[in-house]
């Protein structure tokens, strides 16, 4: 398998990854959500850190195993 081949499966690894943690943490306290009428604005500041740290962990491993 040529090394293009191995990034597009550790994107697709990684894609999986966040899709299931999406689902199972879901919003977390921290996210702030701005309602105003009809406009709701959402940022998921804490979400974004989670995801953040779980990927750079994700990446530390995948570099300590090539």
């Amino acid at each position: 398998m040529t090394g293009f081949g191995k990034i597009f499966i550790v994107i697709g690894i990684v894609f999986i990854v966040i899709g299931l943690i999406w689902n199972f943490i879901g919003k977390l306290p921290g996210d702030f959500v701005f309602k105003k009428g009809n406009v709701t604005f959402y940022f998921p500041i804490v979400t974004s850190i989670v995801v953040s740290i779980i990927l750079s962990l994700i990446f530390y491993f995948i570099g300590k195993i090539r």
